[in-house]
């Protein structure tokens, strides 16, 4: 970070490459965020993702991704940000399958026609390898993501939430349309049913675009 001294459990690497981070992010926000802001979304990002995570040498990375779409959603909320497109929040609990192949064909048939984030109430330390798997069957590749919790931006900058079996545990706000799909949790399910459980968010992911007016392309 660009003012701030390393924390304990922050290589010096690690450090270097967060300050990196943040000039980076502040050159995109220039004229939106001061660098307080900037720095506090991307430390606040890799404090979530640190809780998590087994290994930790991309970290600085995946912070940087995550504190750019919290931004992004910040922008959003306040009104310095003039992109309408709709805004799709996926949930569940771990953030490691259903919600990441929701996310993965949202992006392949949207394209940039819309925006999709997800989340989970109790974040894994990875996405699901089968979950991978039969996503790179249909061509559509998961593997740049990870699992991360929600935070109150990006939900309340979402225009549609998408919850996925955390039941009580997901937030709701008044006034925001949440849809839940029933659908069964992939982890330790063998190939042949996370396929069917793929097929069937594909599906839903479809009638989803229909409904936003969005043209399924990819």
């Amino acid at each position: 970070m660009t003012q701030t001294e390393p924390q304990p459990d922050i290589t010096p690497d690690q450090h270097l490459a967060l300050r990196h981070a943040a000039i980076r992010l502040a050159r995109e926000f220039d004229g939106t965020f001061g660098i307080e802001t900037i720095e506090h979304a991307l430390q606040t990002s890799y404090e979530h993702l640190a809780q998590n995570a087994t290994v930790t040498t991309h970290l600085p990375l995946l912070a940087e991704r995550f504190a750019r779409r919290r931004l992004h959603a910040l922008a959003k909320l306040d009104g310095s940000s003039h992109d309408v497109r709709p805004a799709v929040l996926f949930l569940c609990v771990h953030n490691a399958g259903r919600s990441q192949m929701a996310l993965g064909f949202f992006a392949h048939y949207a394209g940039d026609c819309a925006i999709a984030w997800s989340g989970g109430s109790e974040p894994a330390d990875q996405v699901n390898p089968t979950a991978v798997a039969v996503m790179a069957e249909r061509g559509i590749d998961i593997t740049a993501e990870h699992p991360k919790p929600w935070t109150d931006e990006i939900l309340r900058a979402a225009d549609v939430v998408i919850t996925m079996g955390c039941g009580d545990t997901c937030p709701v706000y008044p006034g925001k349309r949440y849809e839940d799909w029933q659908l069964d949790d992939p982890a330790g399910r063998d190939i042949a049913d996370v396929r069917r459980i793929r097929d069937q968010i594909e599906r839903r992911v479809l009638q989803l675009l229909d409904q936003l007016a969005v043209p399924a392309g990819g």
